[in-house]
């Protein structure tokens, strides 16, 4: 099942996201082939100011846990996280 995991940067945290990027590119390249895309959003100064996952897991329980241990989570870069199921209906070359 898909997930998308979709967060909001607290205002005033670009260094906390910057400082703390390689830690979570790290965490995000170890779901392997479950990482299905990712990306920051960005602002109108096109910094980036929030983050779009989506992954595969076997339910919410489990994708709320990858998105609580998010370096970007621990260290209290996000202001707000939601977690829906996702469908890839257009241009899905995968199947899933």
């Amino acid at each position: 099942m898909l997930f998308a995991i979709i967060a909001t940067d607290r205002p005033g945290m670009l260094e906390t996201r910057l400082s703390t990027r390689p830690e979570h590119l790290a965490y995000l390249k170890a779901l392997g082939g479950g990482l299905i895309f990712a990306g920051p959003f960005l602002d109108k100064d096109e910094k980036p100011d929030g983050s779009l996952v989506v992954m595969e897991a076997d339910n919410l329980a489990e994708a709320e846990a990858f998105a609580a241990n998010d370096p970007y989570t621990l260290a209290g870069l996000f202001e707000t996280v939601q977690i829906r199921a996702w469908k890839w209906a257009i241009n899905n070359k995968e199947g899933r």
